[in-house]
């Protein structure tokens, strides 16, 4: 990656100004990364069937790099929605290969989805919320309750930053949607600690955040950003940012 200084501020994803790795932010880093680590540990061994929802955001290869360097006994995970960026596909295969490893990757139904696409459009998600919601839910929220199931907690990359929907996000807590624990490892990290993870150890990452894409979802629903926008500006950007979640992780 290129660039050595620190972001101009924690909501600017901006590929041209990453953050220096000096020793403070190192030791730092450090000092968060040994706390996820013995989170992650204790929550498996306490857990024992525990997976990991890999998104393949910047925070998810962060965990991702923590939990298979690790060898945690945590299965990972991801969901196709069969709309997502071509980098998306590229950053999965690589993956694999960067940790000689094979994801579990689940798909939405496809009767529900041809359905869908029949009585609505192939793009009716723009239409209004509704829509959108229900093509977030066959795509992304039914798919995860199957990746759930029979599991007793799972975790995610979310930040408290992100989002003013995700303000005040707890490291752990329990999901009641999926009646199960749900654990947010990164809740209190910085955009500036991500990068440094990935810079300090060479973790691959989508290529889109190179392109001002602070935040990956389907094609369809995501553009880059400008510089000083929210960094979920990105997603949805044609609904009320109170409103912006699929579904997976709405109380």
């Amino acid at each position: 990656m290129s660039g050595e200084v620190s972001f101009l501020k924690p909501s600017v994803s901006n590929p041209a100004t990453r953050p220096a790795l000096t020793d403070a932010l190192k030791a730092n880093l450090q000092a968060k990364t040994d706390e996820v680590l013995t989170l992650l540990k204790n929550a498996a061994h306490e857990l024992g069937s525990i997976t990991f929802a890999n998104s393949f955001g910047a925070e998810d290869m962060v965990l991702t790099d923590i939990i298979l360097k690790n060898k945690l006994n945590i299965e990972i995970f991801s969901l196709d929605t069969g709309r997502l960026p071509v980098e998306t596909y590229d950053l999965i295969a690589e993956t694999e290969k960067h940790y000689s490893t094979k994801l579990n990757v689940y798909f939405p139904q496809a009767q529900t989805v041809e359905f869908y696409v029949k009585k609505h459009g192939i793009n009716a998600f723009y239409e209004s919320i509704e829509l959108r919601k229900s093509c977030c839910h066959m795509r992304k929220v039914e798919p995860l309750q199957r990746a759930l199931k029979d599991k007793k907690a799972w975790i995610t990359g979310m930040r408290a930053e992100q989002a003013t929907t995700r303000s005040n996000l707890p490291v752990r807590e329990f999901d009641e949607s999926n009646k199960l624990e749900k654990f947010n490892p990164l809740s209190d990290w910085t955009e500036q600690e991500v990068w440094a993870y990935i810079r300090m150890f060479n973790v691959p990452y989508n290529k889109l955040h190179d392109q001002f894409y602070p935040s990956i979802g389907c094609a369809p629903c995501t553009r880059a950003v400008a510089v000083g926008e929210d960094i979920r500006a990105g997603r949805w950007w044609w609904e009320n940012p109170d409103g912006k979640e699929c579904g997976l992780h709405v109380k």
